[in-house]
């Protein structure tokens, strides 16, 4: 019984989670709108620090899911001014982007605000480290999801 409670538990916060995260369409294909976000955080001065194409994870276990790539990336500069104020904010970094066809064939970008990224660490929402990572973001998933 346990289990079952800590199960629900942890699947209506995923849930809860999973609500806050910001998502933008993109004119281009999956590929594209990660060649361009991997381009423009490296331009950017960031480091990438992997990119999983988990549709061609799915089909090495003869599974087939949704074109959906996750670019793992982060700049030092800001990272570490949140680890600064909480250490444990190494458990969220770095940065993560998903790009996903959606069940329209619309391609989404998907990711978490750092507000949430943070929550519950000793890094308040209205931190300038908070600010700095959102403005970040958006700055560079306008860039990933621009048809130039």
């Amino acid at each position: 019984m346990k289990h079952y409670i800590a199960a629900t538990i942890l699947a209506l916060s995923a849930t809860t989670a999973w609500a806050d995260n910001v998502t933008k369409p993109s004119p281009l294909s999956v590929g594209e709108t990660i060649d361009k976000l991997e381009a423009a955080a490296t331009g950017a001065g960031a480091t990438i620090f992997a990119r999983i194409d988990h549709a061609k994870g799915a089909e090495s276990v003869g599974k087939s899911i949704p074109d959906a790539t996750l670019l793992v990336f982060g700049n030092p500069a800001l990272g570490t001014a949140a680890m600064e104020a909480d250490l444990r904010a190494g458990l969220e970094l770095p940065l993560r982007v998903l790009a996903y066809q959606d069940a329209d064939g619309t391609t989404q970008l998907l990711w978490s605000p750092a507000e949430d990224l943070f929550a519950g660490l000793d890094i308040p929402a209205d931190a300038e480290i908070v600010t700095k990572v959102n403005g970040a973001l958006k700055a560079l998933t306008d860039k990933a999801t621009s048809a130039e």
